[in-house]
């Protein structure tokens, strides 16, 4: 992965250094082209604002999306999609294939500063979508797999994501990448 170098000031070990102007998060040239010898070309980069009628698709194309999404207003979606591209410690990407132009999956990954673990910041996977055409293919694996090396990049001492109890293909999904199920969660509703 091609990675822009830190020029700044001394950070502790597992702290990530903020995006400074100009920095892409995928690399100098733009993108992140992730490809295994016969997969296709893979290109991770920034969501934008022109994506997000396909990401909240992806987001509501399952049983448990489709109960709690709204792909006809994206009014919402605006907003947070706001709030997500002005955080430092946010990083909502597509992927798309070299090959056929379109986004074919997303995530959302948040880098967390901590006091635990000796002040180490550790990052979390949100909202993994994967297109329905593109599901099978090893896409998603692909996705987690920049995430981590991402992860990696910027300092972080651990990544974590939850899945709902219900995706238990997600659950062995993750579980084949070497994350483990050593938590139990909790939610709120607010």
């Amino acid at each position: 992965m091609d990675s822009t170098p830190y020029t700044g000031e001394h950070r502790p070990p597992g702290a990530h250094r903020p995006p400074e102007p100009g920095d892409d998060i995928a690399g100098a040239s733009g993108a992140h082209a992730a490809s295994a010898p016969s997969a296709p070309k893979l290109t991770v980069r920034r969501a934008t604002r022109a994506d997000l009628p396909c990401l909240v698709g992806m987001l509501a194309d399952d049983p448990l999306g489709a109960t709690r999404e709204n792909p006809r207003d994206l009014t919402a979606y605006e907003t947070a999609f706001a709030l997500i591209e002005a955080d430092p410690n946010q990083r909502l990407v597509v992927a798309e294939y070299a090959e056929s132009p379109g986004v074919v999956g997303t995530l959302q990954l948040t880098f967390i500063p901590g006091l635990s673990r000796q002040g180490a910041s550790r990052a979390l996977i949100e909202g993994v979508r994967v297109h329905s055409d593109a599901r099978g293919t090893g896409l998603g694996s692909r996705l987690i797999e920049w995430a981590i090396e991402e992860s990696r990049r910027q300092g972080c001492a651990l990544l974590q994501l939850t899945t709902d109890a219900k995706r238990l293909d997600a659950h062995r999904f993750y579980e084949r990448l070497g994350f483990e199920a050593s938590h139990l969660g909790f939610k709120m509703a607010l």
